[in-house]
C-alpha cells in the first residue's frame, strides 16, 4: 500500500470520480500495450516478445508503459490500493469495529458499496449496511 491512510466511506466516495478517469486511462494504456505487442508479434512471425525488447523496439509501447506506471503511482500515492487493472478494482483501507477492513470499488459501480476483510479479497465482498447496491454499469 502506498500510504497507511484510513478512509471513511465519504472520503472513498469522493475519490470515485477521479478514479473513474484514472482507471479509464490505465485500461487505454493496457490496450495500447497489447496492440503494440500484437503488432511486434505479427511483424516477427508470431510468438512472444520480452517486455524489455518490446519497450526498446516500439516507442508507442514505451509511451503507454510510462503513462501506465505514472497513473498507477498516482493511485497508490493517494492511499488507494489498485487490485485489478483489467476490471478496475480498487480498495480503500478503513476502520470498522476497531479493525482494518477494505472498502471495495469496481469501475462501473456508481459508488463504494462493498467491503471485505483484509485477507478476504474480492470474493469476500459484502454490501455495506445502508448502501443500496446496484450492479456495475456494463
Amino acid at each position: 500500500m502506498g500510504s497507511h491512510r484510513l478512509f471513511t466511506l465519504a472520503e472513498a466516495n469522493e475519490c470515485v470520480p477521479r478514479l473513474r478517469v484514472l482507471i479509464e486511462r490505465l485500461q487505454r494504456c493496457a490496450l495500447a500495450l497489447a496492440r503494440e505487442r500484437d503488432a511486434w508479434s505479427a511483424a516477427h512471425g508470431g510468438g512472444d516478445v520480452a517486455p524489455d525488447v518490446l519497450l526498446r523496439e516500439r516507442p508507442a509501447a514505451r509511451a503507454a508503459a510510462d503513462e501506465l506506471q505514472g497513473v498507477m503511482a498516482a493511485i497508490e500515492e493517494s492511499g488507494v490500493q489498485l487490485k485489478d487493472l483489467e476490471i478496475g478494482l480498487v480498495d480503500f483501507a478503513a476502520e470498522h469495529d476497531g479493525r482494518t477492513v477494505l472498502l471495495c470499488w469496481q469501475y462501473g459501480e456508481p459508488e463504494v458499496a462493498f467491503w471485505h476483510g483484509v485477507d478476504e479479497g474480492f470474493a469476500g465482498r459484502k454490501p455495506l449496511a445502508g448502501v443500496r447496491t446496484r450492479p456495475p454499469l456494463q
